[in-house]
């Protein structure tokens, strides 16, 4: 494991392939906008309680979504139709982070890993371009929502949070069509879950993550405030 504390300025990051076999890669350093952007360009990110220094995680193997494999369920498909939500993109991060950071059924008394910092961080993330908010409202409540950050081709979800059954499937869902709309290349959800992969969401080495991701850096960057325009033939898959 690197300390990143006796590398001074210096905001680059060992390379990824020398994380553990749990995936931890380095421990401090600090979060500031250039940091967080070089290491997700490195297929890194970090993850860490609010008692523990900053840690930097690239997992072996990691999950991934490829827009193109998206798999809705016929209930799911149900719940899309009549479901009654309505979704937008980045009308509410702060909102949507607030969300996340709990207190949810899971974590009652919050979620620990969105710290102050961490939220601080993202907010100024999303004030640049780089990180967006996808919002699902039922009758004018904002009941579910995931945000993450943007690179080239690449969607790194960071964390999402359901008030309503379904509510998070129907943001990812709905961000996923407009992903494949826009020409990404994949959906980096980083650890499995029975949630994402329940949709479609598949394990690969590190190896070949990384691969995708090169591939993926080197199409243009989408920055700015996001709106929902996904192709009507998006509705039909």
């Amino acid at each position: 494991m690197f300390n990143l504390n006796q590398r001074g300025d210096d905001l680059r990051f060992p390379p990824a392939e020398l994380a553990s076999r749990e995936g931890l890669l380095a421990v401090g350093g600090d979060l500031r906008t250039e940091r967080l952007l070089e290491a997700y360009r490195h297929g890194i990110f970090p993850w860490y309680n609010e008692d523990q220094p900053i840690l930097w995680w690239s997992p072996d193997p990691r999950a991934v979504l490829f827009p193109d494999k998206l798999h809705i369920s016929r209930s799911l498909k149900r719940t899309l139709r009549l479901g009654g939500f309505t979704v937008t993109l980045d009308t509410r991060f702060r909102d949507v982070l607030h969300g996340c950071a709990g207190p949810r059924a899971q974590y009652p008394d919050g979620g620990t890993w969105i710290t102050p910092a961490m939220a601080q961080a993202y907010l100024a993330l999303h004030e640049l371009g780089y990180a967006h908010s996808v919002e699902t409202w039922r009758e004018g409540q904002l009941v579910g929502g995931l945000y993450g950050v943007a690179l080239g081709g690449m969607f790194f979800g960071e964390s999402m949070f359901t008030r309503v059954p379904d509510a998070s499937k129907v943001a990812l869902v709905s961000l996923v069509r407009q992903l494949r709309t826009w020409g990404f290349l994949i959906f980096d959800c980083q650890q499995p879950s029975p949630h994402v992969k329940m949709l479609g969401a598949e394990e690969i080495s590190r190896r070949e993550f990384l691969q995708h991701l090169a591939v993926a850096l080197t199409l243009p960057d989408r920055r700015g405030r996001w709106k929902l325009e996904q192709a009507p033939e998006a509705e039909s898959k």
